[in-house]
């Protein structure tokens, strides 16, 4: 069977530039899978997706112009219901092999096959492979029909009465097998080879393609349309970087604005543009936020990180003089910067403590009620947390700043760039001098904001930043909004994440237990009716809307723990290490958060160990004794009751490394508190080997007992190392 490469190809308007990507792969995969299972395209075909504001194709290597014939084994149905007693077909035999185009002639050709007991008959036959038109147009109508479209489109099509739905009108389709038009239509139109260029630049109108395999050329010859959205991104960095270097400057790294751009230009022409340096004046924050935001430019750093007042633009033209492009640009972001100046001036006007009332018309939530009242939840948080990490001092300015972080929402320049939030209160704190350290603590609340971000840069903002994250967590778990499945709209799980980083990289001697617990408290108290209030603010629960106070209960609390240490052995497990290193040390839910990287280094270092083997499976062996004890286990041994040398000897090991353990764990040397266990090999295979622990004697059972149970409590202070049995 002739096989030929084919291109697929969907002429539409502008196409969603966030989406485009997107949309890309899919229609070439969905497109692909489709004909791989109408086995029209081999396994290891190349396939290349295309791109671009205006279309969206693909071209696969090796499709055949009809699929090979199959041969199919059809289960008819059970013997004795096809055939009587003379072995002749039945009716209801017959009218199945009608319905599969034989008749009785076919009889004598029929299998029997034996399954399980019963005797059934099939009919080998042979499927004539689909022909590429019928393949190509299934696998166009399932592509369509998957695509990850984010808003469909509804319109007319030209004979002004029909409609179909689509992400963007539809003008053109091109189907190529070959030099050779496939006879399929999609969306009220009819296969053709002709595509149209880039709207200005294109040297020819409409293209008429020779092949599928000159597609990307002639697009780019004739049509100035680098097709490829792989293949135009690159070019769009190349001429950004090239600009950049000629300038001496570096733009910001943004590869979610670089898709963006790839996606509305056709043929890329980066060009360089100014503003006045009096608008550095304002935050580099807002101007490059305004200028990739609402302007799709790259804004220009100098050498020290520090935003110049130059930036590049991606043009979709290549006018001989540029100079009008660049123009009309500098003309737009000019009026974009003065509005940013100008609410940077207006917000500058009002200080931070005075728009802290004004907390109370941003809802946080419709079952927790205003910012305002989430402020006294913080803010008594973020003191609590100062004073256990550092005493009244910390306290004191932890509560200052949870006062004030939330205050930058009510700003003009918030308002019009959300993503600014946290970093503005910081501006505004500086500007009215009150101190780095709130200020930073202030920005740095919100931190990590996502994986790899930075954590916050002081104590104050190490206060505030958990103290918001855990408010968040268990007053949302408390009305019910638990992350399922992939949805987390308030999410909860970065929450924990930003939690878990910031106890562990900062080394925080903070028990988690103890935190939440807190944490619950904290909030309840906003339940007495008689609270004194410590600052000149209104009563939170006077607040007019809502007027809501949920009570949190303490299991609640550990319902945000097991949540966060679910996210933290995930997190850990993407990290490198292994599930039962994971299990082995989370399965003791140890409290200080800050200590599990030492102990797992040490329980690797400990699996590593020629003992460590069979000491998991004796502390496994040991674990599963003890469980299936009914009463209480004495926690002292009667060495006058050891009458076997084996318990004896186990005993004597025990004893001299006790205390060693205990000090190494102690100081935090875990490694040297599991490496100490090696010793205990030998006595213990000796002890199982020679003593018997559930013996008769009531006694001797107990005692024996005892001592397993204080060797079950030495093997596992760092971690539960029956875990790392197999």
């Amino acid at each position: 069977m002739t096989s030929r490469n084919l291109l697929v190809e969907l002429l539409v308007e502008e196409l969603p530039p966030k989406s485009l990507k997107q949309l890309g792969n899919s229609f070439a995969e969905l497109l692909t899978a489709s004909l791989k299972a109408q086995d029209l395209v081999p396994k290891d075909a190349k396939v290349t997706a295309y791109a671009s504001p205006r279309r969206l194709a693909v071209h696969i290597t090796h499709v055949a112009a009809q699929a090979a014939d199959r041969a199919v084994a059809q289960k008819l149905m059970p013997v004795a219901v096809g055939l009587d007693a003379q072995g002749q077909a039945t009716p209801p035999l017959l009218k199945k092999l009608v319905s599969l185009g034989a008749d009785a002639s076919a009889v004598p050709q029929l299998k029997r096959v034996m399954e399980g007991k019963t005797e059934t008959l099939f009919w080998d036959s042979t499927v004539k492979g689909t022909p590429l038109t019928d393949g190509l147009q299934k696998a166009l109508e399932e592509a369509i029909g998957k695509l990850p479209i984010p808003k469909v489109m509804t319109y007319q099509l030209a004979d002004g009465w029909s409609s179909v739905n689509f992400v963007r009108p539809v003008h053109a389709l091109i189907a190529l097998h070959g030099a050779d038009i496939v006879p399929v239509n999609i969306l009220g139109l009819q296969a053709g080879r002709e595509t149209q260029g880039h709207r200005f630049e294109a040297k020819v109108n409409p293209i008429v393609l020779h092949n599928a395999d000159s597609y990307a050329q002639q697009l780019a010859t004739e049509g100035a349309v680098i097709a490829g959205f792989a293949e135009r991104r690159a070019e769009i960095a190349r001429q950004l970087a090239a600009a950049a270097t000629r300038e001496n400057l570096t733009p910001v790294d943004d590869d979610a604005l670089l898709d963006e751009v790839t996606a509305l230009v056709e043929h890329p022409n980066v060009l360089v543009g100014k503003f006045a340096a009096e608008f550095l004046q304002v935050p580099q924050e807002c101007l490059i936020l305004t200028m990739k935001a609402n302007q799709k430019y790259f804004p220009l750093l100098d050498a020290q990180g520090k935003l110049a007042n130059k930036f590049l633009l991606v043009s979709n033209i290549r006018p001989t003089d540029p100079g009008l492009v660049i123009a009309g640009n500098e003309r737009v972001v000019r009026s974009r910067l003065a509005d940013a100046q100008f609410f940077f001036d207006q917000d500058r006007k009002k200080t931070l403590e005075s728009r802290v009332p004004e907390l109370k018309r941003v809802v946080y939530h419709n079952k927790l009620g205003t910012q305002y009242l989430r402020m006294f939840f913080v803010r008594d948080i973020a003191k609590m947390i100062g004073a256990q990490l550092s005493g009244k001092e910390l306290a004191d300015h932890a509560y200052e700043a949870a006062k004030l972080a939330k205050a930058d929402l009510l700003t003009d320049m918030v308002g019009e760039f959300p993503e600014l939030q946290g970093i503005m209160g910081r501006y505004y704190a500086q500007y009215e001098e009150l101190g780095d350290d709130i200020a930073f603590a202030i920005e740095d609340h919100y931190k990590p904001r996502f994986a790899g971000d930075a954590l916050p840069r002081n104590p104050i903002g190490i206060c505030l930043a958990l103290a918001d994250k855990l408010e968040t967590l268990i007053n949302m778990f408390n009305v019910g909004e638990i992350p399922t499945g992939d949805k987390d709209p308030f999410a909860l799980r970065r929450h924990a994440l930003g939690i878990i980083r910031i106890l562990i990289e900062k080394d925080l001697s903070l028990e988690l237990d103890k935190l939440t617990n807190k944490v619950v408290d904290a909030i309840n108290k906003y339940q007495n009716s008689t609270l004194e209030l410590s600052n000149s603010y209104e009563d939170p629960r006077t607040d007019s809307y809502p007027r809501i106070y949920q009570y949190v209960s303490k299991e609640i609390s550990e319902n945000v723990r097991v949540f966060i240490y679910d996210r933290l052995a995930g997190s850990l497990r993407e990290q490198g290490y292994t599930a039962q290193e994971v299990d082995a040390v989370l399965s003791l839910n140890p409290q200080n958060l800050s200590d599990i990287p030492k102990r797992l280094a040490a329980v690797r270092a400990f699996a590593a160990l020629p003992e460590a083997v069979s000491l998991a499976a004796a502390n496994k062996r040991v674990g599963n004794i003890l469980k299936k004890t009914e009463g209480g286990i004495s926690d002292a041994v009667n060495n006058d009751l050891l009458h076997e040398p084996a318990e004896q000897a186990l005993y004597q090991a025990l004893t001299s490394i006790s205390s060693k353990t205990e000090e190494a764990f102690d100081s935090g040397d875990y490694t040297a508190s599991l490496q100490i266990l090696a010793a205990l090999k030998s006595p213990v295979d000796t002890f199982f080997d020679h003593v018997m622990v559930n013996v008769e004697d009531e006694s001797l059972r107990n005692n024996r007992l005892a001592l397993l149970a204080q060797l079950h409590q030495i093997m596992n202070r760092v971690a539960d190392l029956s875990k790392l049995a197999s």
